[in-house]
């Protein structure tokens, strides 16, 4: 068996962009027409280049070799020009072939993925939700007027999304009151920062009680003091985690931070492969990894990543803010690791995101429901995605701000 063609579908989010503003998915077929798909989560540049990195990685390293061999064709693209070192942008295009060659190696042995890593140990997993703004609002702050009030930054309004949550069968949710997050952080925290950070969380806690965790998101926005500070702030309401409180580059002061607090840290969005992982727990910095399968490395590497952290008696909590394919790997990885502790789910993986998918992920009562198919145990709609192109002159699929924190507006 080899891998004789790739296919690349960049695809237009619709408004509300809930998961991101686009999604890039591949397709590869094999000299026997089996298919697999996979996705890339990489925000580097904008998709049309990723999209040309995706096929010169193919091109290089996966064209007419045999699928299985994932090992083999990670380290050649590990070591591309003489490289050896973790590459978010080079990972995410690996993470998306390796995952479609996963899905292919599932579809031939007639079992799904994660029979092949282990054997499933999770009958569900347990996943949460983000407490996101109605329907008819952006999720992107840039595009919201900054005074109106919202699930973001208003108290009543985010108790209120996370009982409706809850209600739904959600027994995690998670929210970023913290403040704006710029290409120059980490920063001190505002004190109105903290105000309206300690603020929505006792809300939350009073209108959820003791029915959900409170997972407590930021995007690295801050120094390892202005972390600690933030944190003991919010202590008092026990939330599960404390996420990426400082930027990625310097684990040594997330475990600064982590030793200073009695919220667990979690971390890992922005990190690939086993590499990075080993640093993080190596130093302390997090009992929680969110590692995301479209830019951590794929299937395989995920997988190294979980026994690792096993071996440190810390959790995974797959990330995921982009399409169903990356959701139906991090399934995969959730349900043959022992250590998994709770999934990122894109609401309850309906409306676009199960447009997206000839059948949904399946979710129910608060968990997602791996699929018994072979592969993945999801097929991409093809038509769907290609009604919905992406404007590459648009933004990028994330975005900071450009400029540094105003302390006064």
């Amino acid at each position: 068996m080899k891998v004789k063609d790739l296919k690349t579908f960049v695809v237009g989010n619709p408004p509300p962009h809930t998961g991101g503003r686009y999604f890039i998915f591949v397709k590869l077929t094999t000299d026997s027409n089996v298919v697999g798909y996979g996705e890339c989560y990489a925000a580097t540049f904008s998709p049309d280049v990723m999209v040309r990195c995706i096929e010169d990685v193919f091109e290089r390293y996966l064209e007419n070799q045999d699928p299985h061999h994932v090992e083999t064709f990670w380290r050649r693209a590990y070591s591309s020009g003489f490289s050896q070192r973790p590459d978010v942008t080079m990972m995410g295009c690996v993470s998306a072939l390796e995952m479609a060659c996963w899905d292919i190696i599932g579809k031939e042995a007639g079992k799904p993925v994660y029979e092949l890593l282990g054997g499933r140990v999770h009958e569900g997993l347990r996943s949460y939700t983000y407490l996101y703004p109605a329907d008819d609002e952006s999720v992107y702050p840039a595009d919201r007027g900054e005074d109106e009030k919202n699930v973001y930054n208003d108290p009543e309004l985010a108790a209120q999304t996370a009982i409706k949550a809850v209600e739904e069968g959600f027994t995690a949710i998670k929210f970023d009151p913290a403040g704006p997050y710029t290409a120059f952080d980490g920063h001190m925290p505002r004190l109105i920062d903290i105000d309206l950070s300690v603020r929505m969380v006792a809300a939350v806690r009073e209108a959820v009680g003791t029915r959900a965790d409170i997972l407590f998101g930021t995007h690295g926005q801050f120094s390892t003091s202005g972390a600690v500070r933030l944190a003991k702030a919010i202590e008092p309401y026990d939330p599960l985690w404390f996420e990426e409180p400082i930027p990625p580059d310097m684990p040594e002061m997330m475990g600064e931070v982590a030793s200073k607090t009695s919220i667990p840290v979690a971390t890992g969005e922005r990190l690939c492969t086993r590499y990075e992982f080993a640093r993080v727990l190596q130093t302390g910095a997090a009992s929680i990894l969110q590692m995301d399968l479209g830019r951590s490395g794929g299937i395989l590497d995920a997988k190294k990543i979980a026994s690792m952290a096993e071996v440190y008696h810390a959790h995974i909590a797959p990330h995921c803010y982009c399409g169903p394919i990356v959701g139906a790997a991090n399934a995969q990885i959730a349900a043959c690791s022992p250590n998994f502790l709770v999934l990122e789910s894109i609401k309850k993986w309906d409306g676009f995101h199960a447009d997206l998918l000839k059948k949904p992920i399946e979710w129910q009562d608060g968990y997602v429901i791996p699929s018994k198919e072979p592969g993945l145990g999801v097929e991409l709609d093809e038509a769907v995605a290609e009604a919905h192109p992406w404007d590459p002159r648009g933004p990028l699929h994330l975005e900071m701000e450009p400029d540094p924190l105003k302390w006064k507006d």
